[in-house]
């Protein structure tokens, strides 16, 4: 519940655009309602870190909570913002109170698992979150059918509360008392000593990252090539939720096979796998022009998105493993770097469209090879016998 705030304060909100462009006195077709997307990354982004150094020194329920504090203050400033500038700057500060718990959450997971059910847990968790974007346009657009657009964000300031008060129930993990310094710099020198020595980091980080870009640039193309390639716009909704069902479904598929298999071997078997599908998406695109049947195009996607998901939390698991010391910071990097590296990736491939879905095809593989090449660097780094 802690991490599906973030879904719902993006998406949520996107049938409400049109209804807050007349509420600001914008024009109809006003594009400038999509900044409050980019300013609520923008805020989370830049508030990992601290976040992360934060959780550490202090433990991991005075960040949570402080967020979720933040985000309902933020998301009614949000709802009675009098102009656009008002209501970007809330949202900046939204984002940024996402980071906290976003932290928070992670950590706590790896202060009370470990192996193959740190991953487990990880994949409930992804699960949720990767389910909530396709449930949230339709509440959105519920409330904004029967109420005004500022009960949308009203509603994410009650969902946070509830929130809030549910996470009253959680212990603390940390395994030690958080001891503050007086040098908070030698704090943060030493978190990142800890995390960028240990063995593997460095690999593990590159296999996110290219995971990250190969789903940002299918995120980015699939609704232009849904309704360029293949006419099926008034589909898309649909489309899109089938994929985001079927990547929930793998999610709770691995938490079950990660116990039974294990972790570094469910990590071993879905990174080949992950080439095949994405040599397979190549060659169909490539072989028909970038203008393939969309059953084809839809199961090669499928395949690729399928084997990404058998890969994202393992992965995240196998590299918070050894830094339960520095769970927090380590959260943050492990958030953080994917975002802004994958992002730029994904740009590339996303303003190479031409047309076809040869450009997704061949993001989605430079994505693939990136991870793969991550995951061998991981694994040459990492003790065989700290892989149990």
């Amino acid at each position: 519940m802690v991490m599906a705030g973030t879904a719902l304060a993006i998406d949520m909100m996107l049938p409400a655009f049109p209804e807050i462009r007349a509420g600001l006195g914008l024009e109809p077709g006003s594009t400038a309602v999509a900044g409050m997307i980019t300013v609520f990354l923008m805020g989370q982004g830049l508030a990992l870190l601290p976040a992360g150094f934060l959780a550490d020194r202090y433990g991991r329920r005075p960040v949570l909570w402080g967020g979720l504090g933040l985000y309902i203050l933020a998301a009614l400033a949000a709802a009675f913002a009098p102009n656009l500038e008002t209501m970007l700057l809330a949202r900046f500060v939204w984002g940024m109170a996402t980071a906290g718990p976003r932290v928070a959450a992670t950590a706590m997971v790896r202060d009370a698992f470990e192996g193959a059910e740190m991953a487990k847990q990880m994949s409930t968790i992804m699960a949720v979150f990767t389910i909530v974007p396709t449930l949230a346009p339709a509440l959105g657009a519920g409330i904004v059918a029967v109420g005004s657009w500022e009960f949308v964000f009203v509603a994410c300031a009650i969902y946070a509360g509830a929130v809030f008060s549910l996470t009253t129930r959680l212990p603390a993990t940390m395994q030690t008392a958080p001891k503050p310094v007086d040098d908070s710099w030698s704090e943060v020198r030493r978190a990142f000593k800890v995390i960028f020595t240990t063995p593997g980091t460095y690999g593990y980080m590159l296999a996110i990252v290219g995971l990250f870009a190969s789903f940002l640039t299918y995120l980015a193309s699939s609704e232009i090539i849904v309704d360029e390639v293949f006419d099926l716009a008034e589909w898309f909704p649909a489309i899109f939720a089938a994929m985001a069902i079927l990547m929930a479904g793998v999610m709770l598929t691995n938490r079950q096979l990660v116990v039974s298999v294990g972790l570094d071997r469910m990590m071993r078997l879905a990174s080949p796998a992950l080439l095949v599908a994405v040599a397979v998406f190549v060659s169909v695109s490539m072989a028909t022009g970038g203008e393939p049947p969309f059953w084809l195009f839809f199961a090669c996607v499928a395949g690729v998105i399928s084997c990404q998901q058998l890969l994202v939390p393992n992965i995240n698991a196998a590299a918070m493993r050894p830094l339960g010391e520095v769970a927090g910071s380590a959260a943050a990097l492990f958030g953080m770097v994917p975002m802004i590296f994958g992002a730029a990736i994904a740009a590339a491939f996303d303003r190479a469209f031409d047309g076809t879905t040869t450009p997704l095809s061949l993001g989605m593989g430079c994505g693939a090879i990136i991870a793969t090449l991550g995951l061998v660097w991981a694994r040459a780094a990492v003790p065989e016998e700290s892989l149990a």
